[in-house]
Protein backbone atom coordinates (compact mmCIF):
# COMPACT_ATOMS: atom_id res chain seq x y z
CA UNK A 1 0.00 0.00 0.00
CA UNK A 2 2.73 2.10 0.43
CA UNK A 3 3.43 2.57 -3.15
CA UNK A 4 0.48 4.57 -3.41
CA UNK A 5 1.66 7.01 -1.17
CA UNK A 6 4.73 8.09 -2.64
CA UNK A 7 4.52 11.15 -5.72
CA UNK A 8 4.53 9.36 -8.85
CA UNK A 9 6.49 11.38 -12.16
CA UNK A 10 3.78 12.10 -14.71
CA UNK A 11 5.41 12.25 -18.14
CA UNK A 12 4.66 15.75 -19.51
CA UNK A 13 5.18 16.85 -23.30
CA UNK A 14 4.59 19.98 -25.36
CA UNK A 15 1.41 19.29 -27.15
CA UNK A 16 -1.55 17.05 -27.38
CA UNK A 17 -1.37 15.00 -30.59
CA UNK A 18 -3.96 16.83 -33.46
CA UNK A 19 -3.43 20.40 -31.63
CA UNK A 20 -3.46 22.92 -34.93
CA UNK A 21 -4.74 25.95 -35.74
CA UNK A 22 -8.14 24.01 -36.73
CA UNK A 23 -8.14 23.47 -32.96
CA UNK A 24 -7.70 26.59 -31.12
CA UNK A 25 -7.75 26.46 -27.22
CA UNK A 26 -10.27 27.97 -25.34
CA UNK A 27 -7.86 30.09 -23.33
CA UNK A 28 -4.20 30.53 -23.50
CA UNK A 29 -1.66 32.09 -20.01
CA UNK A 30 1.71 33.18 -21.68
CA UNK A 31 4.45 35.59 -20.19
CA UNK A 32 3.99 33.97 -16.93
CA UNK A 33 6.79 31.74 -14.74
CA UNK A 34 4.76 28.49 -14.50
CA UNK A 35 5.45 25.52 -11.75
CA UNK A 36 4.80 22.45 -12.96
CA UNK A 37 4.90 20.48 -10.07
CA UNK A 38 5.88 18.03 -12.96
CA UNK A 39 9.62 16.94 -13.00
CA UNK A 40 9.17 15.87 -16.82
CA UNK A 41 7.69 19.17 -17.46
CA UNK A 42 9.97 21.77 -17.05
CA UNK A 43 11.08 25.59 -17.88
CA UNK A 44 7.48 26.28 -18.95
CA UNK A 45 6.42 29.66 -19.65
CA UNK A 46 2.76 29.32 -21.58
CA UNK A 47 -0.37 26.91 -20.86
CA UNK A 48 -2.99 26.32 -23.08
CA UNK A 49 -6.49 25.19 -22.26
CA UNK A 50 -9.25 23.65 -24.21
CA UNK A 51 -12.42 21.94 -23.30
CA UNK A 52 -11.59 22.43 -19.84
CA UNK A 53 -7.91 20.43 -19.92
CA UNK A 54 -4.09 21.16 -20.81
CA UNK A 55 -3.25 21.00 -24.44
CA UNK A 56 -0.21 22.75 -24.68
CA UNK A 57 2.46 23.80 -21.90
CA UNK A 58 5.98 25.61 -23.11
CA UNK A 59 7.40 28.64 -24.61
CA UNK A 60 5.37 31.31 -25.66
CA UNK A 61 6.05 30.25 -29.45
CA UNK A 62 4.64 26.66 -29.26
CA UNK A 63 0.81 28.43 -28.55
CA UNK A 64 0.76 30.63 -31.83
CA UNK A 65 -1.15 27.50 -33.52
CA UNK A 66 -3.04 27.63 -30.17
CA UNK A 67 -4.31 31.02 -30.69
CA UNK A 68 -7.53 31.20 -32.96
CA UNK A 69 -10.51 34.44 -33.19
CA UNK A 70 -11.86 32.99 -30.08
CA UNK A 71 -9.27 32.46 -27.83
CA UNK A 72 -8.41 34.28 -24.29
CA UNK A 73 -5.01 35.35 -24.69
CA UNK A 74 -3.72 36.39 -20.97
CA UNK A 75 -0.71 37.64 -19.91
CA UNK A 76 0.98 37.38 -16.99
CA UNK A 77 3.69 39.29 -17.03
CA UNK A 78 6.22 37.31 -14.91
CA UNK A 79 3.79 36.25 -12.60
CA UNK A 80 3.61 32.53 -11.12
CA UNK A 81 1.19 30.05 -12.27
CA UNK A 82 1.13 26.98 -9.87
CA UNK A 83 -1.78 24.16 -9.96
CA UNK A 84 -4.62 25.33 -8.81
CA UNK A 85 -4.72 24.68 -4.79
CA UNK A 86 -7.09 22.23 -2.61
CA UNK A 87 -7.31 22.81 0.72
CA UNK A 88 -7.63 19.48 2.04
CA UNK A 89 -9.91 20.08 5.13
CA UNK A 90 -12.58 22.58 5.43
CA UNK A 91 -16.13 23.20 6.06
CA UNK A 92 -17.40 25.25 3.07
CA UNK A 93 -21.06 26.09 4.96
CA UNK A 94 -18.98 27.07 7.97
CA UNK A 95 -17.08 29.34 5.71
CA UNK A 96 -19.75 30.80 4.05
CA UNK A 97 -21.65 31.24 7.81
CA UNK A 98 -18.81 32.63 9.00
CA UNK A 99 -19.08 35.78 6.33
CA UNK A 100 -22.95 35.74 6.69
CA UNK A 101 -23.21 35.79 10.48
CA UNK A 102 -21.80 36.71 14.18
CA UNK A 103 -18.50 36.01 13.43
CA UNK A 104 -16.32 36.00 16.72
CA UNK A 105 -12.58 36.03 15.26
CA UNK A 106 -9.99 37.88 16.47
CA UNK A 107 -11.50 38.93 19.36
CA UNK A 108 -8.56 39.69 21.48
CA UNK A 109 -10.22 39.67 25.24
CA UNK A 110 -13.25 38.26 27.02
CA UNK A 111 -14.15 41.97 27.01
CA UNK A 112 -14.16 42.22 23.36
CA UNK A 113 -16.47 39.19 23.38
CA UNK A 114 -18.93 40.29 25.77
CA UNK A 115 -19.13 43.97 22.98
CA UNK A 116 -20.20 41.85 20.44
CA UNK A 117 -21.92 39.84 21.81
CA UNK A 118 -23.94 43.23 23.22
CA UNK A 119 -24.23 44.59 19.95
CA UNK A 120 -25.84 41.28 18.51
CA UNK A 121 -28.08 41.05 21.82
CA UNK A 122 -29.55 44.70 20.77
CA UNK A 123 -30.47 43.95 17.35
CA UNK A 124 -32.53 40.35 18.51
CA UNK A 125 -36.23 40.48 19.64
CA UNK A 126 -36.23 39.34 22.81
CA UNK A 127 -35.93 35.90 23.45
CA UNK A 128 -34.70 35.09 20.17
CA UNK A 129 -31.31 33.18 20.21
CA UNK A 130 -28.25 34.54 19.65
CA UNK A 131 -25.53 32.58 18.03
CA UNK A 132 -22.05 32.90 17.19
CA UNK A 133 -18.71 31.26 16.39
CA UNK A 134 -14.45 31.83 16.12
CA UNK A 135 -14.05 32.73 19.74
CA UNK A 136 -10.51 31.44 21.15
CA UNK A 137 -9.16 31.89 24.14
CA UNK A 138 -5.72 31.55 24.14
CA UNK A 139 -4.19 35.04 23.47
CA UNK A 140 -7.01 36.30 26.38
CA UNK A 141 -5.07 37.64 29.17
CA UNK A 142 -5.84 35.57 31.34
CA UNK A 143 -6.48 32.58 28.82
CA UNK A 144 -9.46 31.31 30.13
CA UNK A 145 -13.25 30.17 28.93
CA UNK A 146 -15.37 32.54 29.05
CA UNK A 147 -18.67 31.76 31.37
CA UNK A 148 -22.40 31.52 31.61
CA UNK A 149 -22.17 34.45 34.13
CA UNK A 150 -20.00 36.61 31.70
CA UNK A 151 -22.95 35.99 29.11
CA UNK A 152 -25.55 36.58 31.45
CA UNK A 153 -24.27 40.13 32.13
CA UNK A 154 -25.14 41.32 28.72
CA UNK A 155 -27.56 38.77 27.59
CA UNK A 156 -30.30 37.71 30.37
CA UNK A 157 -33.33 37.55 28.36
CA UNK A 158 -31.79 35.90 25.01
CA UNK A 159 -30.66 32.39 25.33
CA UNK A 160 -26.82 32.66 23.44
CA UNK A 161 -24.49 30.03 22.21
CA UNK A 162 -20.89 30.89 20.82
CA UNK A 163 -18.59 28.27 19.51
CA UNK A 164 -15.26 28.40 20.01
CA UNK A 165 -13.32 28.42 16.88
CA UNK A 166 -11.92 24.52 17.11
CA UNK A 167 -15.94 23.67 16.30
CA UNK A 168 -15.54 21.48 19.55
CA UNK A 169 -16.91 23.29 22.20
CA UNK A 170 -18.98 26.05 22.99
CA UNK A 171 -20.03 28.47 25.89
CA UNK A 172 -23.99 29.36 26.83
CA UNK A 173 -25.75 31.00 29.04
CA UNK A 174 -27.89 30.32 31.77
CA UNK A 175 -30.67 31.00 29.73
CA UNK A 176 -29.83 28.78 27.35
CA UNK A 177 -28.73 25.62 30.15
CA UNK A 178 -31.99 25.81 31.74
CA UNK A 179 -33.53 25.56 27.79
CA UNK A 180 -31.22 22.42 27.21
CA UNK A 181 -31.98 21.54 30.66
CA UNK A 182 -28.73 21.19 31.95
CA UNK A 183 -27.87 21.77 35.53
CA UNK A 184 -25.48 20.07 38.29
CA UNK A 185 -27.60 16.76 38.29
CA UNK A 186 -26.69 16.29 34.61
CA UNK A 187 -24.66 13.85 34.00
CA UNK A 188 -21.46 14.14 31.34
CA UNK A 189 -23.09 12.14 28.37
CA UNK A 190 -20.66 9.56 26.57
CA UNK A 191 -17.85 11.53 24.36
CA UNK A 192 -18.96 14.86 25.92
CA UNK A 193 -17.98 17.41 28.47
CA UNK A 194 -19.80 19.46 30.83
CA UNK A 195 -17.69 21.76 32.54
CA UNK A 196 -18.21 22.40 36.32
CA UNK A 197 -17.40 25.06 38.91
CA UNK A 198 -16.03 23.90 42.17
CA UNK A 199 -19.53 23.31 43.46
CA UNK A 200 -20.34 21.18 40.49
CA UNK A 201 -22.77 23.50 39.05
CA UNK A 202 -22.16 24.09 35.20
CA UNK A 203 -20.33 26.56 33.81
CA UNK A 204 -21.53 27.40 30.68
CA UNK A 205 -19.19 25.31 28.72
CA UNK A 206 -20.33 22.21 26.96
CA UNK A 207 -17.21 19.98 24.95
CA UNK A 208 -18.13 17.89 21.93
CA UNK A 209 -21.40 15.75 22.56
CA UNK A 210 -22.45 17.78 25.31
CA UNK A 211 -23.59 20.31 23.02
CA UNK A 212 -26.03 18.54 21.84
CA UNK A 213 -28.88 19.19 23.66
CA UNK A 214 -28.00 23.17 23.03
CA UNK A 215 -27.75 21.93 19.45
CA UNK A 216 -30.97 20.45 19.47
CA UNK A 217 -32.85 23.75 19.96
CA UNK A 218 -31.32 25.98 17.60
CA UNK A 219 -34.18 27.53 15.30
CA UNK A 220 -34.44 27.11 11.39
CA UNK A 221 -31.14 28.57 9.66
CA UNK A 222 -32.02 32.01 8.94
CA UNK A 223 -29.17 32.18 6.10
CA UNK A 224 -29.89 29.76 3.26
CA UNK A 225 -27.75 26.49 2.80
CA UNK A 226 -26.95 27.37 -0.62
CA UNK A 227 -26.41 31.27 -0.50
CA UNK A 228 -23.95 30.17 2.28
CA UNK A 229 -22.52 27.47 0.06
CA UNK A 230 -21.99 30.39 -2.99
CA UNK A 231 -20.19 32.95 -0.27
CA UNK A 232 -18.11 30.33 0.89
CA UNK A 233 -16.77 28.98 -2.18
CA UNK A 234 -16.34 32.40 -4.24
CA UNK A 235 -14.42 32.89 -0.61
CA UNK A 236 -11.95 30.28 -1.22
CA UNK A 237 -11.84 31.24 -4.92
CA UNK A 238 -10.63 34.18 -4.07
CA UNK A 239 -7.89 33.23 -1.93
CA UNK A 240 -6.81 30.54 -4.29
CA UNK A 241 -8.48 27.93 -3.72
CA UNK A 242 -9.92 25.33 -6.28
CA UNK A 243 -10.92 22.58 -4.85
CA UNK A 244 -12.10 22.33 -0.70
CA UNK A 245 -12.40 19.05 0.47
CA UNK A 246 -15.66 19.28 2.16
CA UNK A 247 -14.80 17.73 6.01
CA UNK A 248 -18.12 16.49 7.08
CA UNK A 249 -21.44 17.24 6.08
CA UNK A 250 -24.75 15.58 5.74
CA UNK A 251 -26.28 13.78 3.34
CA UNK A 252 -28.97 15.92 2.54
CA UNK A 253 -26.13 18.89 2.49
CA UNK A 254 -23.77 16.63 0.25
CA UNK A 255 -27.03 16.59 -2.26
CA UNK A 256 -27.35 20.23 -2.00
CA UNK A 257 -23.31 20.63 -2.97
CA UNK A 258 -23.95 18.46 -6.13
CA UNK A 259 -27.04 20.58 -6.88
CA UNK A 260 -24.73 23.54 -6.99
CA UNK A 261 -22.03 22.12 -8.41
CA UNK A 262 -24.21 20.71 -11.53
CA UNK A 263 -25.68 24.29 -12.09
CA UNK A 264 -22.38 25.99 -12.01
CA UNK A 265 -22.90 27.80 -8.89
CA UNK A 266 -19.89 26.99 -7.05
CA UNK A 267 -16.23 28.51 -7.68
CA UNK A 268 -14.65 25.49 -6.59
CA UNK A 269 -14.65 21.79 -6.72
CA UNK A 270 -15.99 19.80 -3.77
CA UNK A 271 -14.60 16.57 -2.65
CA UNK A 272 -17.57 15.34 0.12
CA UNK A 273 -17.40 13.56 3.02
CA UNK A 274 -19.80 12.65 4.57
CA UNK A 275 -20.48 12.52 8.67
CA UNK A 276 -21.05 8.81 10.17
CA UNK A 277 -20.44 6.56 11.53
CA UNK A 278 -24.36 6.68 11.94
CA UNK A 279 -27.08 8.64 10.41
CA UNK A 280 -26.50 9.19 6.89
CA UNK A 281 -23.71 6.59 6.75
CA UNK A 282 -26.19 3.61 6.05
CA UNK A 283 -27.28 5.40 2.71
CA UNK A 284 -24.55 6.48 1.40
CA UNK A 285 -22.52 2.93 1.82
CA UNK A 286 -26.14 1.94 -0.34
CA UNK A 287 -25.13 4.29 -3.16
CA UNK A 288 -21.51 4.06 -3.18
CA UNK A 289 -19.74 6.66 -4.38
CA UNK A 290 -20.49 9.76 -7.40
CA UNK A 291 -18.28 11.69 -9.45
CA UNK A 292 -19.56 13.84 -11.91
CA UNK A 293 -18.17 13.78 -15.36
CA UNK A 294 -16.29 17.34 -14.68
CA UNK A 295 -14.97 16.62 -11.31
CA UNK A 296 -16.52 19.60 -10.38
CA UNK A 297 -18.17 17.12 -7.21
CA UNK A 298 -17.00 14.07 -5.91
CA UNK A 299 -18.92 11.83 -2.59
CA UNK A 300 -16.78 8.98 -1.67
CA UNK A 301 -16.02 9.68 1.74
CA UNK A 302 -17.47 9.50 5.63
CA UNK A 303 -16.30 11.64 7.92
CA UNK A 304 -15.81 10.42 11.48
CA UNK A 305 -14.88 12.34 14.60
CA UNK A 306 -13.18 10.05 17.03
CA UNK A 307 -12.21 12.75 19.71
CA UNK A 308 -11.83 16.47 20.35
CA UNK A 309 -9.84 19.05 20.03
CA UNK A 310 -6.45 19.74 22.00
CA UNK A 311 -7.47 23.59 23.15
CA UNK A 312 -10.96 22.76 24.35
CA UNK A 313 -9.17 19.33 26.21
CA UNK A 314 -11.13 17.06 23.85
CA UNK A 315 -8.17 15.36 22.17
CA UNK A 316 -7.83 12.27 23.87
CA UNK A 317 -4.53 11.33 24.92
CA UNK A 318 -2.25 8.54 26.57
CA UNK A 319 -1.56 10.31 29.83
CA UNK A 320 -3.78 13.49 31.12
CA UNK A 321 -3.12 17.05 30.05
CA UNK A 322 -0.42 18.96 32.04
CA UNK A 323 -2.76 21.94 33.03
CA UNK A 324 -6.16 19.57 33.91
CA UNK A 325 -7.42 16.64 35.32
CA UNK A 326 -8.69 14.67 32.21
CA UNK A 327 -7.35 13.06 29.66
CA UNK A 328 -9.86 14.10 26.65
CA UNK A 329 -13.13 12.03 25.10
CA UNK A 330 -13.49 9.15 23.03
CA UNK A 331 -16.84 9.90 21.21
CA UNK A 332 -17.56 6.44 19.42
CA UNK A 333 -16.58 2.80 20.80
CA UNK A 334 -15.06 0.86 18.82
CA UNK A 335 -17.27 -1.77 17.67
CA UNK A 336 -19.31 1.01 16.51
CA UNK A 337 -16.51 1.98 14.39
CA UNK A 338 -15.37 -1.11 12.89
CA UNK A 339 -18.47 -2.47 11.54
CA UNK A 340 -18.78 0.55 9.27
CA UNK A 341 -15.02 0.44 8.50
CA UNK A 342 -15.25 -3.08 7.24
CA UNK A 343 -18.23 -2.25 5.16
CA UNK A 344 -16.77 0.84 4.07
CA UNK A 345 -13.92 -1.20 3.15
CA UNK A 346 -16.22 -3.13 0.46
CA UNK A 347 -17.89 -0.47 -0.70
CA UNK A 348 -15.57 1.23 -2.08
CA UNK A 349 -15.79 4.23 0.37
CA UNK A 350 -12.93 6.16 1.62
CA UNK A 351 -12.87 6.86 5.77
CA UNK A 352 -11.45 10.16 7.05
CA UNK A 353 -11.60 9.43 11.08
CA UNK A 354 -10.84 12.96 12.75
CA UNK A 355 -7.90 12.18 15.59
CA UNK A 356 -5.97 14.70 17.40
CA UNK A 357 -4.75 13.14 20.92
CA UNK A 358 -2.13 10.04 20.98
CA UNK A 359 -4.28 8.01 22.03
CA UNK A 360 -7.40 8.49 19.61
CA UNK A 361 -4.98 8.11 16.76
CA UNK A 362 -3.93 4.95 18.36
CA UNK A 363 -7.30 3.94 18.56
CA UNK A 364 -7.79 4.74 14.80
CA UNK A 365 -4.57 3.28 13.43
CA UNK A 366 -5.23 -0.10 15.36
CA UNK A 367 -8.96 -0.18 14.26
CA UNK A 368 -8.25 0.47 10.52
CA UNK A 369 -5.15 -2.10 10.51
CA UNK A 370 -8.36 -4.68 12.24
CA UNK A 371 -10.61 -3.83 9.22
CA UNK A 372 -8.19 -3.86 6.73
CA UNK A 373 -7.04 -8.07 7.94
CA UNK A 374 -10.80 -8.56 8.23
CA UNK A 375 -11.31 -7.49 5.25
CA UNK A 376 -8.63 -8.47 2.49
CA UNK A 377 -7.77 -6.43 -0.74
CA UNK A 378 -9.58 -9.55 -2.92
CA UNK A 379 -12.70 -7.91 -1.05
CA UNK A 380 -12.18 -4.96 -1.13
CA UNK A 381 -14.09 -2.49 -3.92
CA UNK A 382 -10.40 -0.43 -3.94
CA UNK A 383 -7.85 -2.35 -3.06
CA UNK A 384 -5.83 0.07 -1.60
CA UNK A 385 -8.63 2.25 -0.09
CA UNK A 386 -6.05 5.88 0.65
CA UNK A 387 -8.23 5.61 4.55
CA UNK A 388 -6.96 9.31 5.84
CA UNK A 389 -6.94 10.50 9.84
CA UNK A 390 -7.81 13.90 9.79
CA UNK A 391 -5.41 16.12 11.80
CA UNK A 392 -2.97 13.65 12.96
CA UNK A 393 -1.45 16.21 15.55
CA UNK A 394 -0.14 14.38 18.18
CA UNK A 395 1.28 10.85 17.80
CA UNK A 396 3.33 8.74 20.21
CA UNK A 397 6.85 8.48 18.31
CA UNK A 398 5.92 4.11 18.00
CA UNK A 399 2.99 4.90 16.01
CA UNK A 400 4.77 7.35 13.23
CA UNK A 401 5.90 4.55 11.25
CA UNK A 402 2.67 3.03 11.47
CA UNK A 403 1.11 5.05 8.64
CA UNK A 404 3.16 3.94 5.69
CA UNK A 405 3.47 0.53 7.18
CA UNK A 406 -0.64 0.64 6.46
CA UNK A 407 -1.04 3.04 3.66
CA UNK A 408 -2.72 5.25 5.75
CA UNK A 409 -2.79 9.00 4.85
CA UNK A 410 -2.29 11.78 7.70
CA UNK A 411 -4.05 14.79 6.27
CA UNK A 412 -2.93 17.92 8.60
CA UNK A 413 -3.23 21.58 8.56
CA UNK A 414 0.18 23.35 8.78
CA UNK A 415 -1.88 26.15 10.24
CA UNK A 416 -2.77 24.24 13.41
CA UNK A 417 1.20 24.01 14.56
CA UNK A 418 1.92 27.94 14.66
CA UNK A 419 -1.76 28.70 16.81
CA UNK A 420 -1.16 25.80 18.63
CA UNK A 421 2.22 26.69 19.54
CA UNK A 422 0.80 29.18 22.06
CA UNK A 423 -1.02 26.81 24.37
CA UNK A 424 -0.37 23.76 23.69
CA UNK A 425 3.39 23.22 25.58
CA UNK A 426 0.48 24.14 28.62
CA UNK A 427 -1.98 21.53 27.42
CA UNK A 428 0.76 18.88 27.10
CA UNK A 429 4.23 19.74 28.49
CA UNK A 430 7.48 19.68 26.77
CA UNK A 431 8.39 16.16 26.57
CA UNK A 432 4.85 15.35 24.39
CA UNK A 433 5.95 17.67 21.91
CA UNK A 434 8.29 15.37 20.07
CA UNK A 435 5.34 13.56 18.53
CA UNK A 436 2.98 17.04 18.18
CA UNK A 437 2.88 17.87 14.00
CA UNK A 438 5.71 15.60 13.24
CA UNK A 439 5.73 16.67 9.49
CA UNK A 440 9.44 15.95 8.55
CA UNK A 441 8.96 12.57 10.32
CA UNK A 442 6.34 11.29 8.29
CA UNK A 443 7.57 12.14 5.18
CA UNK A 444 10.72 10.55 5.65
CA UNK A 445 9.00 7.28 6.42
CA UNK A 446 7.18 7.30 2.56
CA UNK A 447 3.60 8.80 3.48
CA UNK A 448 2.43 12.10 1.83
CA UNK A 449 0.64 15.05 3.73
CA UNK A 450 -2.08 16.75 2.20
CA UNK A 451 -2.41 19.99 3.89
CA UNK A 452 -5.65 21.33 4.86
CA UNK A 453 -6.69 24.70 6.94
CA UNK A 454 -9.74 23.69 9.02
CA UNK A 455 -11.70 27.09 7.93
CA UNK A 456 -13.36 28.52 9.32
CA UNK A 457 -11.41 26.85 12.40
CA UNK A 458 -8.73 28.60 10.91
CA UNK A 459 -8.40 31.74 8.58
CA UNK A 460 -8.60 29.35 5.39
CA UNK A 461 -5.54 30.91 3.41
CA UNK A 462 -3.16 28.90 1.13
CA UNK A 463 -0.75 31.64 1.95
CA UNK A 464 -0.81 31.02 5.15
CA UNK A 465 -0.91 27.07 5.15
CA UNK A 466 2.38 27.53 2.76
CA UNK A 467 4.51 29.64 5.18
CA UNK A 468 3.31 27.81 8.44
CA UNK A 469 4.45 24.72 6.77
CA UNK A 470 7.89 26.36 5.75
CA UNK A 471 8.40 28.20 8.86
CA UNK A 472 7.01 26.34 11.47
CA UNK A 473 6.24 29.81 13.29
CA UNK A 474 3.34 32.07 13.88
CA UNK A 475 2.90 34.92 11.62
CA UNK A 476 5.03 38.01 13.71
CA UNK A 477 7.47 34.94 13.55
CA UNK A 478 7.50 33.50 16.73
CA UNK A 479 8.08 29.95 18.30
CA UNK A 480 8.06 28.87 21.49
CA UNK A 481 10.72 26.26 23.34
CA UNK A 482 10.09 22.61 22.15
CA UNK A 483 8.62 23.44 19.20
CA UNK A 484 10.98 21.20 16.87
CA UNK A 485 11.62 24.03 13.62
CA UNK A 486 13.27 20.26 12.52
CA UNK A 487 10.19 19.48 11.76
CA UNK A 488 8.96 21.99 8.97
CA UNK A 489 8.82 20.82 5.13
CA UNK A 490 10.73 21.93 2.33
CA UNK A 491 8.91 24.76 -0.08
CA UNK A 492 8.82 21.99 -2.29
CA UNK A 493 7.03 19.68 -0.04
CA UNK A 494 4.73 22.37 0.94
CA UNK A 495 3.73 22.92 -2.59
CA UNK A 496 2.94 19.57 -3.06
CA UNK A 497 0.82 19.39 0.75
CA UNK A 498 -1.44 21.95 -1.58
CA UNK A 499 -1.22 20.57 -5.07
CA UNK A 500 -0.12 17.20 -5.85
CA UNK A 501 -0.98 15.42 -2.35
CA UNK A 502 -4.11 16.50 -1.79
CA UNK A 503 -5.22 14.77 -5.41
CA UNK A 504 -3.31 11.80 -4.40
CA UNK A 505 -5.61 11.72 -1.34
CA UNK A 506 -8.82 12.29 -3.19
CA UNK A 507 -8.03 9.33 -6.02
CA UNK A 508 -7.77 12.44 -8.26
CA UNK A 509 -3.72 12.78 -9.40
CA UNK A 510 -4.71 11.01 -12.89
CA UNK A 511 -6.68 14.50 -13.58
CA UNK A 512 -5.37 17.28 -10.67
CA UNK A 513 -2.50 18.45 -8.43
CA UNK A 514 0.25 18.62 -10.93
CA UNK A 515 0.38 20.66 -14.66
CA UNK A 516 0.59 18.30 -17.49
CA UNK A 517 -0.64 17.42 -20.81
CA UNK A 518 -4.56 16.52 -20.47
CA UNK A 519 -5.10 17.33 -16.93
CA UNK A 520 -8.03 19.44 -16.05
CA UNK A 521 -6.98 23.37 -16.12
CA UNK A 522 -7.09 24.37 -12.48
CA UNK A 523 -4.29 26.89 -11.81
CA UNK A 524 -3.82 29.49 -8.89
CA UNK A 525 -1.74 32.43 -10.14
CA UNK A 526 0.41 34.57 -7.75
CA UNK A 527 2.70 37.42 -7.76
CA UNK A 528 5.31 35.35 -6.04
CA UNK A 529 7.17 33.07 -6.43
CA UNK A 530 6.55 30.76 -3.05
CA UNK A 531 9.89 28.84 -3.78
CA UNK A 532 12.12 31.25 -3.78
CA UNK A 533 10.24 35.01 -1.62
CA UNK A 534 11.50 35.64 1.68
CA UNK A 535 9.29 33.25 3.49
CA UNK A 536 8.18 36.17 5.51
CA UNK A 537 6.40 37.57 2.19
CA UNK A 538 4.62 34.70 1.85
CA UNK A 539 1.61 35.64 3.72
CA UNK A 540 1.30 38.88 1.85
CA UNK A 541 1.59 37.62 -1.81
CA UNK A 542 -0.76 38.96 -4.36
CA UNK A 543 -3.76 36.40 -5.56
CA UNK A 544 -3.97 37.38 -9.14
CA UNK A 545 -6.21 34.48 -10.69
CA UNK A 546 -7.74 31.51 -9.79
CA UNK A 547 -9.20 29.05 -12.60
CA UNK A 548 -11.18 26.25 -12.23
CA UNK A 549 -12.34 23.98 -14.59
CA UNK A 550 -10.22 26.35 -17.53
CA UNK A 551 -12.72 29.50 -16.40
CA UNK A 552 -11.59 32.59 -14.58
CA UNK A 553 -13.29 32.33 -11.24
CA UNK A 554 -11.15 35.05 -9.70
CA UNK A 555 -9.14 37.98 -11.31
CA UNK A 556 -7.67 40.73 -9.64
CA UNK A 557 -5.90 42.14 -12.41
CA UNK A 558 -7.79 45.35 -13.03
Amino acid sequence: MRSILLVVALVGISQLPGCSQQQPADLVLMGGEVHTVNPKLVDIKAVAIRDKRIVAAGGEGEMAALIGEGTKVVDLHGQHVYPGFTDAHAHLLDIGDRELSLSLDGTESSAALLARLKAAVAMAEPGEWVIGRGWIETHWDPPVFPTRQDLDAVSPDNPVSLERADGHSIVVNSMALALAGIDADTEDPAGGDILRDADGVPTGMLVDNAMDPVLALFPERSIPKAQAYRVGAARSARLGWTQIQDAGVSLSESELQRELAAAGELDVRVYSAVYGPDGDTPTLLELGPFASDDLMFVRRAIKIQVDGALGSRGAALLEPYADADTDGLVRWSEAELLEVYREALRKGIQLQTHAIGDRANRMVLDLYAQAFRDVPASERAVAEPRWRIEHAQLLAPEDLPRFAELGVIPSMQPSHAIGDLHFAPTRLGMERLDGAYAWRELLDSGVVIPAGSDAPVEVGDPRIEFYAAVARQDLEGFSSKGWHPEQAMTREEALKSLTLWPAIAAFQEKDRGSIAIGKLADFTVLDTDLLTAPIEEVPEAKVVMTIVNGRIVHDARH
